[in-house]
């Protein structure tokens, strides 16, 4: 399937790709395009639009796109849904969460896009492992918690 969004990731548009890989659709196809073209391109691929305004997966109710995928797709894990407080925490201004981990991934975040790279399909792939070792963290810290 093909998911599309906005060119320039940041932190919602990396941590969306990697959550939609591993637990969506492991086939993925990804399009980043310039803002003003998602909607007619996702039109025009068939590809579901995300974290842009106005489309199902995107911010809502002061919640981030990572959370909207988390809802629509039903993903109920404690892992991810720790994560996700993360992510929004380092992706949106009004933070609902207070996770000290947030500062921590914004700064990531950022520090990928001084590096230089431009490629949005480059930046994924660099930065997964970033998700992937978060993830463990999370499943972690919930394990404990669950005890």
């Amino acid at each position: 399937m093909k998911w599309i969004t906005r060119e320039h990731v940041k932190v919602d548009r990396v941590a969306c790709p990697w959550l939609i890989k591993r637990f969506v659709d492991p086939d993925a196809e990804f399009l980043f395009v310039p803002a003003d073209k998602v909607l007619e391109l996702a039109q025009r691929e068939g590809a579901t639009p995300f974290d842009v305004g106005g489309v199902e997966l995107g911010h809502h109710e002061g919640k981030c796109s990572f959370e909207a995928i988390v809802t629509k797709y039903r993903i109920d894990d404690p892992a991810i849904h720790l994560l996700g407080q993360i992510v929004h925490g380092a992706d949106v201004q009004k933070d609902l969460y207070g996770r000290p981990e947030a500062p921590g991934l914004k700064a990531i975040a950022e520090g990928f896009r001084d590096l230089g790279l431009e490629d949005d399909h480059d930046m994924l792939a660099k930065q997964s492992i970033v998700y992937d070792a978060l993830y463990a963290y999370c499943q972690r810290q919930t394990a404990e918690r669950a005890q």
